[in-house]
């Protein structure tokens, strides 16, 4: 089938075209998907057919690198064609069409009438970083990021930080209210984007403020020691005492479980490959994923405790001196005391580890800020160049690891100290020796083994040499590039930044921030309801339809609606008269055809406005072109203003060259008259 498309699609030429009539269906579809740009099918083709001649040539003779380069070409001019469009848009009305793409056919629910803004979603989804920065693009976000608090843009900072104040201590007041009613005025409020975000972003920084509040009572040092243990009473083991969670530590569980709430739902909204490829995503689910595993770990320990509690109550009435058994002991030992796979142990590893990934949580809201924006973004490409360094560092790291551990693993005690000796005294050594806190000592032998430790010294130095001076300053050029890169173009990066973090909150739903989504609302009642009604009907009417978040309950009514005046045009062109005498009909066949009237007089406005600005971009090209270009006619006119200018200057040389020989004549003549005019002069002195 592919290649009777290609057939069909290349024309005449191809028939007589023998080279091309060779090719294999993988060469051909080996073609087709360099034509067309498709990597993962190009890729997977070079893997599983090692005998693929990725040199074969298609009907024009251009092989899969030559099509990918005209289509790498063609990308670009795209991209300047979008950019170009906006920048001749001359009013509101001509800048949605070109953001929101095809008409939205879902009927608005009665809650908003926010843009669906379909191509800006793939300027974003593709990185069309000039589409997105364009001043025509940021100004129709604004109006959007500001829904309903239009008067707030113009406000100064201090203004709007009061605003952030005030939301922060009201959250849940405001939680409550939307909670009630979600369709009042303040429930409106609270569904713009720019309060959403607030509202996110307070819950977020008093979640970071209950993590540091949890370690408040440790800041001046702890009052247990490891060698110490402390009871509530005498019968009460020691662990019963540390391994219980605190109230603290409940209200950091309830976030957390709020947060593992919003990330199915975004799950469950963006599909799992496009939630996959957004890196923040992956920071939030490592993160929760770290402090489920902690909360685990802690639960265990809590058990285990309190079944050997349990123990101890049922079989002993006085703890004091009692013989207990290990198993049961084991869990009245001071910390120093403890294995070190002991669960309350890892969970207090694994929430450390939590912890310092929730705090760099904040750099995702960075962007909203213009100076802190494009230092994020640096920072973000900065940690994409370690990445790519960690290849080459690894292979070299590990080369001299193995290296430096096989030549001193037999001398272990008749060195100086163990550096070498073992794997991991070997990378302690070498990863410490990169930040000059290794000493030269670690490769001297005591046995007097001299040509072990020549060599040992060898290795050692070229390690620093490869490592602290050519690697590590190729790393520091890397990002002294990045960086130089995202100043260049500081304002296009921070402008794209900030356009995705505002689309995250474009979307409806998700008002409620952590933890209050956890409790369900009227409106998520009501939206529940509807879908297990709709899905009960397509089970009843034997459909099968793929149903996806919360906005595509409001396409069944239109759906019917379509289905309906779609049926009513094909009975009356077989002739037959619908049932006139039914008002639900007759209502029914009015909402179908209003229905298709506004929709075709929208695709008919769209498509003016589309092409009035394809005409306005021709004529500008046009007209570029002209001003770049000089014609035939100009060069001949240029030619003649040339020539006209050179005959004026040679005539004018020669009436100047007649001019100052008549001058010489003249001053000639003076002085051959003076002198004879001095000797008749009366009065004049004679000589003797």
């Amino acid at each position: 089938m592919a290649k009777g498309r290609r057939q069909a699609v290349r024309g005449p030429a191809y028939m007589f075209n023998a080279r091309s009539s060779s090719l294999s269906l993988e060469e051909e579809r080996f073609l087709d998907a360099a034509e067309y740009g498709n990597i993962p099918v190009v890729r997977k083709m070079l893997e599983e057919l090692p005998e693929l001649n990725v040199n074969c040539v298609d009907y024009m003779g251009q092989n899969a690198l030559q099509l990918a380069n005209d289509y790498k070409k063609l990308s670009m001019q795209c991209k300047d064609f979008v950019v170009g469009l906006l920048d001749l848009c001359r009013n509101t009305e001509e800048v949605e069409a070109i953001l929101n793409g095809d008409i939205d056919l879902n009927p608005s629910n009665g809650l908003h009438e926010r843009p669906n803004l379909i191509r800006l979603k793939l300027a974003i989804k593709y990185e069309l970083k000039k589409f997105v920065a364009h001043p025509n693009c940021q100004q129709q976000l604004l109006s959007i990021w500001y829904e309903n608090l239009s008067g707030l843009r113009q406000q100064t900072t201090a203004v709007k930080f009061l605003v952030v104040l005030g939301v922060a201590i009201g959250l849940p007041f405001l939680a409550m209210v939307y909670w009630i009613a979600p369709c009042s005025k303040l429930g409106k409020i609270m569904r713009g984007p720019f309060l959403k975000f607030v509202a996110h972003a307070a819950s977020f920084t008093i979640f970071l403020g209950l993590l540091v509040m949890n370690a408040a009572d440790r800041f001046e040092g702890t009052k247990l020691l490891p060698n110490m243990t402390i009871k509530d009473h005498p019968n009460q083991l020691f662990r019963m005492k540390t391994t219980p969670f605190t109230w603290m530590e409940m209200l950091i569980i309830s976030w957390v479980i709020g947060m593992i709430w919003a990330e199915c739902k975004e799950i469950w909204s963006q599909g799992p490959r496009e939630y996959l490829l957004e890196p923040w995503n992956l920071l939030d689910f490592g993160m929760l994923a770290i402090f489920v595993a902690s909360f685990i770990a802690r639960f265990m320990a809590f058990w285990h405790a309190y079944e050997a509690q349990s123990y101890v109550d049922k079989n002993l009435e006085h703890l004091v001196n009692a013989t207990l058994p290990l198993d049961v002991n084991y869990y009245n030992l001071a910390r120093i005391n403890w294995i070190p796979s002991d669960p309350q142990l890892i969970s207090e590893g694994l929430y450390a580890i939590a912890v310092v990934l929730s705090f760099s949580r904040i750099a995702y809201i960075l962007p909203a800020n213009e100076s802190f924006g494009p230092l994020q973004i640096s920072l973000g490409r900065t940690v994409k160049d370690i990445f790519k360094f960690m290849v080459i560092f690894i292979m070299v790291f590990v080369a001299f690891m193995i290296g430096m551990f096989n030549l001193y693993s037999y001398y272990l005690g008749a060195k100086q100290n163990d550096a070498f000796t073992t794997v991991e005294e070997s990378f302690k050594t070498l990863f410490w020796a990169i930040f000059g806190l290794s000493e030269v000592k670690s490769v001297v032998i005591n046995n007097g083994h001299k040509f072990i430790e020549n060599i040992g010294y060898v290795l050692y130095g070229v390690y620093n040499v490869t490592m602290v001076i050519v690697l590590l300053n190729m790393l520091i050029a890397m990002i002294n590039s990045s960086f130089q890169e995202i100043e260049d173009d500081a304002d296009v990066e921070w402008k794209f930044a900030r356009a995705k973090l505002w689309f995250s909150y474009f979307e409806e739903g998700r008002t409620l921030p952590v933890p209050f989504n956890l409790v369900p609302s009227p409106k998520s009642v009501i939206f529940l309801v509807l879908k297990i009604k709709y899905l009960l009907l397509l089970v009843l009417q034997g459909h099968k339809t793929d149903l996806k978040g919360d906005a595509e309950l409001n396409e069944v009514g239109l759906i019917v609606s379509l289905l309906g005046s779609l049926l009513s045009l094909f009975h009356l062109s077989h002739g037959q008269k619908l049932n006139k005498s039914s008002p639900s009909q007759t209502r029914y066949q009015k909402c179908s055809t209003s229905v298709m009237v506004n929709v075709k007089v929208i695709i008919c406005v769209l498509q003016k406005i589309m092409k009035r600005l394809i005409k306005r971009y021709v004529l500008k090209a046009q007209i570029d072109k002209e001003s770049d270009e000089v014609n035939e006619g100009e060069l001949k006119e240029i030619k003649q203003d040339i020539s006209s200018l050179r005959y004026e200057l040679l005539e004018e040389k020669s009436h100047n060259t007649e001019d100052l020989a008549e001058l010489v004549r003249k001053l000639g003549e003076k002085l051959s008259i003076n002198p004879k005019d001095q000797q008749t002069l009366p009065g004049s002195p004679t000589l003797s």
